[in-house]
């Protein structure tokens, strides 16, 4: 391999060692991907709540979408240049950009796709206005006590609280329609 080494020209060199040095970082980068959450969003409760959201791989120019530029840019630089003569290896310059942009396009292209498969599993009781729900344990009235809803909604089946501004006792199993919500309890009036 030494020989075949000393028998590449400058150019060529280059073009080897920053294939190799941009492949064995793109290895990395893939076990990382594989074997933790880097770049994902981070979630801490405490005295409140702090939501971190990490690099999404949505920007054209991430560490991913560089790193594949080169890579397969030189790589397609160093074939380029064994194809044609010495003197016009300065030619392998223009498939080596157009291959590497390809590559960065379509990295950048996957992560937008993998970032639509994205989805947060937070319950978002604002949405479910104008729902209807079936009461699970009856809803005193007039706001006198709590009582339970379920119903599914943004691809779940959930148990909420539920209050009424009624006059009248809201029943197990009854229809209701949620009206509104205040304090993470819903207030529901019966359906009609």
């Amino acid at each position: 391999m030494g020989e075949w080494f000393k028998g590449l020209s400058v150019m060529e060199q280059i073009y080897f060692w920053l294939g190799i040095a941009a492949t064995l970082f793109l290895i990395v980068q893939i076990i990382l991907l594989c074997c933790s959450s880097f770049g994902g969003d981070t979630d801490i409760d405490g005295d409140g709540d702090i939501d971190v959201d990490g690099d999404s791989g949505v920007s054209i120019f991430t560490v991913k979408s560089i790193t594949a530029f080169f890579s397969v840019g030189s790589w397609t630089g160093l074939l380029v240049c064994a194809l044609v003569p010495a003197n016009l290896q300065w030619v392998s310059i223009f498939p080596a950009l157009v291959l590497g942009a390809a590559a960065l396009a379509i990295v950048v292209v996957a992560l937008r796709a993998m970032q639509k498969l994205q989805c947060n599993g937070a319950v978002q009781i604002e949405k479910l206005i104008g729902q209807t729900a079936t009461v699970y344990v009856s809803v005193p009235p007039s706001r006198s006590g709590r009582g339970k809803i379920t119903l599914t909604a943004q691809g779940r089946f959930m148990e909420l609280d539920a209050v009424t501004d009624g006059e009248e006792r809201l029943a197990v199993d009854e229809v209701v329609e949620i009206v509104s919500t205040e304090n993470e309890c819903t207030v529901v009036k019966r359906n009609k």
